[in-house]
């Protein structure tokens, strides 16, 4: 996977996320890679003050947030401020 840059955790997704995982692989493969994406600070399809507030994230322990949109899906990842928790999840769940 690289060198990350956090620890994501334990990493879990929604049932909705978890539903296509099981019926498509290539939604399967686009979630790992952008779990390995975010792990590496690569924070996706954000604007750049949102890419910056995760550069502050990463100094000062807060929550860190990417998005990622492939073939018309997009997820987001999102890692707990104490590091202890990974999830992915359709925007419409959050």
């Amino acid at each position: 996977m690289g060198t990350p840059k956090f620890r994501l955790g334990q990493v879990v997704m929604t049932r909705g996320v978890n539903d296509k995982v099981v019926d498509n692989g290539g939604v399967a493969k686009f979630v790992w890679e952008s779990l390995k994406r975010h792990a590496k600070g690569d924070w996706g399809d954000l604007c750049q003050e949102d890419k910056q507030e995760n550069e502050l994230s990463l100094k000062e322990g807060f929550r860190i947030l990417s998005a990622y949109e492939h073939q018309g899906e997009k997820i987001w990842v999102i890692t707990e401020a104490d590091r202890s928790a990974t999830t992915v999840l359709f925007p419409e769940e959050y």
